[in-house]
């Protein structure tokens, strides 16, 4: 896989110049955290019809579409110039039953998505039993993170940084899915800084992840 590229905005056509400055360099250094129910019914029926796991899948299917979105992929250079970088790893937790702890991975993006799950697959199973926050070294700087609240079905979840401005990678989080009715939801937060999206945004990548989960 090639690296991902880092692309500078031209700040004087960049349409969010002011935003981004105003939410990292102003008063209101706030996030975006918003949740939805996600209907994963179709979704959940290929994943076991092709005999994948439902985490790496999912996972993949959500990375791949953050990689279209320019907004979600926005960072800064060393001199704190923004730009966007052409896709982001994902970074994903892994639970240890015997004591109660995670350990963070990251695996490395593809464009294809059968290559893209076969990377997240692979190191879950290879650092199942590493224990520590970074069990895998190397992690880039274009990242986000994903993770799994498989015990809880909730109805909102809004992680806060105390460090000053937020981070400007993607924060995700999703729940226990639950059938109603032979429908199949769970929950699913998107935490990101208000420099890069606005509700607009936000409502544009949970439509059109819902449209991908209906077409799996």
């Amino acid at each position: 896989m090639q690296e991902a590229a880092f692309t500078l905005y031209d700040r004087t056509i960049w349409p969010r110049s002011a935003h981004f400055d105003y939410y990292t360099k102003g008063f209101v250094k706030s996030v975006n955290s918003m949740t939805i129910r996600l209907d994963v019914t179709h979704f959940l029926t290929e994943t076991k019809k092709r005999e994948l796991k439902f985490f790496p899948a999912f996972a993949a299917l959500t990375g791949q579409l953050i990689a279209s979105m320019p907004e979600m992929c926005t960072n800064v250079d060393k001199e704190g110039n923004p730009g966007y970088f052409s896709y982001l790893n994902p970074n994903f937790t892994i639970f240890h039953e015997d004591d109660k702890t995670f350990s963070d991975v990251w695996s490395q993006y593809e464009e294809d998505f059968d290559v893209f799950y076969h990377n997240l697959l692979t190191d879950a199973e290879a650092y199942k039993d590493k224990k520590g926050i970074k069990v895998k070294e190397g992690q880039p700087l274009n990242f986000f993170c994903i993770s799994c609240v498989p015990w809880l079905d909730y109805a909102a979840y809004c992680p806060v940084n105390y460090g000053g401005s937020p981070n400007l990678f993607p924060l995700i989080t999703f729940g226990k899915y639950t059938e109603e009715n032979g429908k199949f939801t769970l929950p699913f937060t998107l935490t990101i800084s208000h420099a890069c999206m606005d509700g607009y945004h936000l409502s544009v990548f949970f439509n059109t992840l819902q449209e991908k989960l209906n077409q799996f």
